[in-house]
């Protein structure tokens, strides 16, 4: 079965897609066009708009942004997984005292919206409590508790999409629940979930720019200061072409370790072992009979 949901299309309604396909680029690249016509028309792509990337002091300030941004990705990433993979395991639990408070926990966090989450870390926390949380921990926490929680529907997802005969026959093999859960089920779901785990992680990574409205020096909150600067020429639209690309770059550096990952996975689940238990004396006799 190649569709569930839809009819597979024949050979009309697939030149109709490829049209509309083609007619949809045309347009994109119409737009795409018109906008850098515009810039041109404006001078935005002048020398003199752009002299502000001469500058070191400049050069470093993006970089030492990028940093801090790829920092609390990394970390947030990290305990993301790991908050995911705790929390699915705690709602796969056959016991309820773990599952009904790790699916309340998954739920609750997944309903609050990020940006109030980190604004309740740093000012209610913080503030209000008097326990010191620096922008850091409040933009990775809060990345943590609404990513992991998504992560964790994720897992709990993938897990459950799998045959339910896998995990009875390792049961009957005489299995526990954690060796089946390890060697049998994880194995197959992290190859299906992992295109979900990674745009999960994309999207990690684009919502470190909240932590700007907390005043954590990431790149939106030194492309707001870079653009907002009068003897640079308040250059707002190169920094923001600037920071997109930076942006677009990781993204796109994420897939394609993703992809790789990917494809090692599944060239070493093509390459199983070899059944070597037969002999050269066994096959010669089996074709003799």
């Amino acid at each position: 079965m190649s569709a569930v949901l839809y009819d597979v299309p024949g050979p009309k309604a697939r030149r109709r897609n490829r049209g509309l396909g083609g007619v949809g680029t045309l347009v994109l690249l119409g737009v795409v066009g018109f906008v850098a016509y515009r810039f041109a028309v404006t001078g935005q792509f002048d020398g003199a708009k752009w002299e502000f990337l001469e500058f070191k002091a400049i050069q470093l300030l993006l970089l030492d942004a990028l940093l801090n941004t790829l920092t609390a990705f990394a970390v947030a990433a990290v305990l993301a997984l790991l908050f995911g993979a705790v929390f699915a395991a705690g709602r796969l639990s056959n016991h309820t005292w773990i599952s009904r408070p790790a699916t309340v926990v998954v739920e609750f966090f997944r309903a609050v919206p990020l940006l109030v989450l980190i604004f309740i870390l740093y000012f209610g926390v913080s503030k209000s409590l008097g326990i010191e949380i620096s922008t850091f921990w409040a933009v990775v926490l809060g990345l943590m508790l609404y990513n992991g929680s998504v992560l964790a529907e994720v897992f709990r997802a993938g897990v459950d999409s799998l045959p339910r005969g896998q995990s009875e026959a390792a049961y009957g093999l005489g299995m526990r629940k954690t060796q089946v859960m390890t060697s049998v089920l994880l194995p197959q779901a992290l190859r299906a979930m992992l295109p979900t785990i990674v745009s999960q992680l994309v999207v990690v990574l684009k919502d470190t720019a909240l932590g700007y409205l907390i005043l954590y020096p990431e790149l939106l909150y030194q492309a707001r200061f870079l653009g907002g600067q009068g003897q640079l020429g308040s250059p707002i639209l190169q920094v923001a072409i600037v920071i997109a690309v930076i942006y677009i770059a990781m993204c796109l550096l994420l897939s394609a370790l993703a992809n790789l990952l990917e494809r090692r996975s599944r060239r070493s689940a093509k390459t199983g072992p070899t059944d070597t238990t037969a002999t050269p004396d066994a096959e010669t006799d089996l074709t003799n009979i």
